[in-house]
């Protein structure tokens, strides 16, 4: 078992995408990448803190292949938005990848480079050192499966979960 956090964008996007995938046993919601201990959404929200909504996805690989977790990390968000997706905007919706060790690192940086290629270069995602990772609120857990007619779940989420479910069809769990 592998744990890869990652952030690009809102978490409800990113861990209901990693929910869909055969393989992953854990999606975390949570915030890294910051300063500010044990910090709150709406601390989070104000983007002073530095940290990213991100997600820690426990996956086992000899399920899913590393490099898959990480090409859908590049499917479902633009890579080459600074500092927001779509019309969430700060520091906190920033594309980052944060890296426990070497290894990780160096598969990121392989991951990062086979985005630019789909998307024409121009990636702004972050690599970096995993600091702290500070679990968010229970709320914020599962959020798209527990708010599935919520407007931003229907609007923003449901069309990314889509997108990934069409391009990785083999690795998504049966409804």
């Amino acid at each position: 078992m592998q744990t890869f956090v990652v952030a690009g964008g809102c978490f409800w996007c990113l861990d209901a995408v990693y929910r869909t995938l055969k393989g992953v046993s854990d999606v975390v919601s949570g915030y890294t990448g910051g300063a500010t201990a044990n910090p709150s959404y709406e601390a989070v929200c104000t983007g002073a803190t530095g940290h990213a909504e991100a997600v820690a996805v426990t996956f086992d690989e000899t399920v899913i292949p590393v490099e898959t977790i990480l090409d859908v990390f590049f499917t479902l968000h633009d890579p080459r938005q600074l500092n927001r997706q779509g019309a969430d905007v700060g520091t906190q919706y920033r594309s980052a990848m944060f890296y426990a060790d070497e290894q990780q690192k160096a598969l990121f940086e392989a991951a990062r480079d086979r985005a630019s290629e789909v998307w024409d270069g121009g990636i702004v995602t972050q690599i970096e050192p995993l600091g702290e990772f500070y679990r968010a609120e229970e709320y914020h857990q599962d959020f798209f499966a527990k708010n599935p007619n919520q407007g931003y779940c229907l609007a923003v989420a449901l069309p990314k979960v889509n997108k990934v479910r069409k391009s990785y069809a083999q690795y998504v769990l049966a409804s």
